[in-house]
């Protein structure tokens, strides 16, 4: 594989779009809305980051990070996702690179830190893990992590862009 991350251009966002739903299909814990979600933030301006990999001039898999918001009113923190690889290029490494990207990119810009809702199995590996006080309402503790650029986690509920409620 020869796989390159680059930003997401304007000619990507159709098979982003097909790329994003063909991977959350078969997912149990998926609102299989993942798609339309990603649509929404870019048409909200909201993308603090989107990077896509490509293989052979092929998109193969997507990230997208978008700003949160805090009750304590902090500011700089983002949210993971949605994190999209094709199901045929599952388990072959894409979205750990696109994870790291993303991440590192969001230092760049100066991000405080990233929450992620996911598996803590997973996620851990990339310095991600549940913190008390930090939370999202409905959801297991658990299963909302945070990792911070060099500040404490705060104490404080979050809550994503309206974007995350996209149907269509």
């Amino acid at each position: 594989m020869n796989m390159i991350i680059r930003t997401e251009q304007a000619e990507d966002i159709d098979t982003i779009s097909r790329l994003t739903e063909a991977a959350f299909r078969t997912q149990v814990h998926s609102s299989h809305t993942e798609h339309f979600i990603v649509d929404a933030l870019r048409r909200a301006g909201q993308l603090s980051v989107s990077l896509v990999a490509v293989d052979n001039d092929a998109i193969i898999g997507h990230v997208a990070l978008s700003p949160v918001a805090l009750s304590t009113g902090e500011t700089g923190w983002h949210g993971l996702g949605p994190i999209s690889v094709w199901p045929d290029h599952q388990g072959q490494g894409i979205g750990s690179a696109l994870m790291k990207a993303a991440l590192v990119q969001l230092q760049q810009l100066g991000g405080a830190g990233c929450v992620v809702l996911g598996d803590p199995g997973y996620y851990g590996r990339f310095g991600f893990h549940a913190h008390p006080g930090l939370e999202l309402a409905g959801v297991p503790p658990e299963y909302f992590q945070a990792l911070s650029f060099g500040s404490d986690v705060p104490t404080a509920a979050v809550k994503y862009h309206e974007a995350f409620e996209a149907t269509e």
